[in-house]
């Protein structure tokens, strides 16, 4: 069948994985079930375990799902160490249900893989060679690929039922009360963490300090956890950022923030209260530069920033130009080491953050979302997972999630190097066309033809050039030339789901 936009998703993946293809944006008003982990009551005084060898012969079963954090990043060392202690185990058909994997999970679990260890992944994305593997049919199952907020909902229901969840904090006391904020090796907001620490069957949390009893202030609560145990070293905070928290001095990069800030100050959202949500990339991070001073020249404060945070956004905090951040992740120390100190700095769950299948969640207030691609087409819809070769390497993240914002923004190069980023149909559509409202380039801009009121608003702003997105596409092609179409083999690697638990697209084997 066809769904909404208009990819062919194979019966029997719908049979075997889904109840229907994605539909609607809207993900209306159903009355939803939720479940409760199993709780082995305990009465000991401490829940410290002598060695990660010890605990996963405790907890760990073939033909379990297990789950672990991304808020290291590329300085995770938990995660390695762990499944060193799986593989060397020899446990077999695992799920792996982690917030995300970074690259420095990728030789590890392709191990895994190739030894029988791992047969089913589910994650927000991949990249590398572990991204490279996949593509080329290394597993035996479909990964799953959800957004931030599906994963949330899908925990929440039942989809992903976690056994056990490995958890690296900064510190915790003996009994496992626990936050990110403290500690050498503090990242910040547990926020994708809270929703395994809530909902797992058992509940691991591995530290390299130690506080006395009781440890507060608690994000993860005793009353979660069933094993701590002690290693040197939990991760390398100096990490977190890999590269994605930069000031860019690229002048495309400058001229497209320029415009996105344009777009944000003319369109009717840009007023006293407003919210809004930026990325961690070179050009989200300038974005932040020129809307800080548009808000300080029209006396402008938003109520609140939402997201990934970064030490400029912290910087707004601070400054007073924004009273509240509502924290799921953090992309930097500066940002992470703020929660410390701030009131105003909020950590929130995945589930408050943007589960769709809430009593509200705090998506649902954003007034401006800035958000990335690696290609966007002539409908709008956005890639942010298939590069331009079919392989896997990107994660939807809170992609899908932040779309919902009402002003809903693509910042994106015309052309990256050789290869157009405005193409006729993307490689795999991960966030409908239906959700975005504006493309930013370097050379200008281009308007969802269903926002007629963002047509007759930044029609009026002097000097800022607008297109349709088809005459982008043309300018791109011309520049670069069409490509050769890719060459898929028939059997499904992956799926891409939309935030609702529906189908938005598939993802084949790449034919070489």
């Amino acid at each position: 069948m066809k769904n909404k936009v208009q990819r062919e998703i194979p019966d029997e993946i719908l049979n075997q994985y889904h109840d229907g293809g994605f539909e609607s944006v809207d993900f209306g008003h159903p009355t939803i079930q939720r479940v409760a982990p199993k709780v082995l009551a305990q009465t000991g005084p401490s829940k410290v375990v002598e060695s990660i060898q010890q605990v996963v012969h405790d907890t760990v079963f073939d033909g379990m799902t297990i789950s672990f954090h991304h808020h290291f990043r590329e300085g995770d060392f938990v995660f390695n160490m762990v499944m060193r202690e799986i593989i060397d185990a020899g446990y077999q058909n695992l799920s792996l249900a982690p917030s995300s994997l970074t690259n420095v999970m990728n030789d590890i679990v392709v191990e895994a893989i190739e030894k029988g260890v791992v047969t089913n992944i589910t994650s927000s994305g991949m990249r590398g060679t572990l991204g490279d593997a996949i593509s080329h049919g290394a597993l035996k199952n479909p990964v799953i690929f959800r957004s931030h907020g599906n994963r949330a909902r899908a925990i929440e229901s039942g989809e992903i039922q976690i056994d056990v969840a490995f958890l690296g904090v900064p510190n915790a006391d003996e009994m496992g009360n626990a936050n990110g904020m403290d500690g050498e090796t503090a990242f910040g907001s547990l926020g994708y963490a809270l929703m395994d620490a809530r909902y797992a069957d058992k509940l691991v949390l591995i530290t390299d300090d130690l506080k006395p009893y009781p440890n507060t202030p608690a994000s993860i609560q005793q009353t979660e956890v069933d094993y701590v145990v002690k290693v040197d070293k939990v991760g390398d905070p100096d990490k977190i950022g890999s590269g994605a928290t930069r000031f860019t001095k690229d002048l495309k990069e400058l001229q497209i923030a320029k415009m996105v800030n344009q777009v944000i100050t003319h369109s009717p959202y840009f007023k006293d209260g407003f919210s809004f949500q930026t990325g961690s990339g070179g050009a989200a991070l300038a974005v932040t530069r020129f809307l800080r001073q548009s808000m300080i020249e029209k006396q402008i404060k938003a109520s609140f920033a939402l997201g990934g945070i970064t030490k400029p956004t912290v910087d707004l905090l601070k400054e007073g130009l924004v009273a509240k951040i509502m924290d799921v992740q953090d992309f930097d120390k500066g940002a992470a080491f703020s929660m410390r100190e701030s009131p105003n700095q909020q950590e929130i769950d995945a589930s408050w953050y943007a589960d769709p299948a809430n009593k509200g969640a705090m998506v649902d207030k954003l007034d401006v979302a800035i958000l990335s691609a690696l290609e966007i087409d002539t409908d709008f819809n956005v890639n942010v997972m298939s590069g331009s070769d079919g392989v896997i390497r990107g994660a939807i993240g809170g992609h899908q999630d932040a779309a919902t914002a009402k002003l809903t923004i693509i910042s994106a190069p015309l052309v990256r190097g050789r290869i157009a980023t405005v193409v006729p149909a993307v490689t795999t559509v991960i966030t409908p066309g239906d959700s975005i409202d504006v493309l930013v380039t370097e050379i200008g801009i281009a308007i969802n033809p269903k926002r007629q009121d963002l047509k007759d608003a930044l029609a009026k702003v002097p000097g800022l050039p607008i297109y349709s997105i088809e005459e982008l596409q043309q300018r791109a092609e011309k520049l670069v030339g069409r490509p050769k179409p890719l060459a898929f083999k028939d059997r499904v690697v992956a799926l891409a789901e939309y935030r609702d638990g529906t189908l938005i697209d598939v993802i084949k084997e790449v034919q070489d």
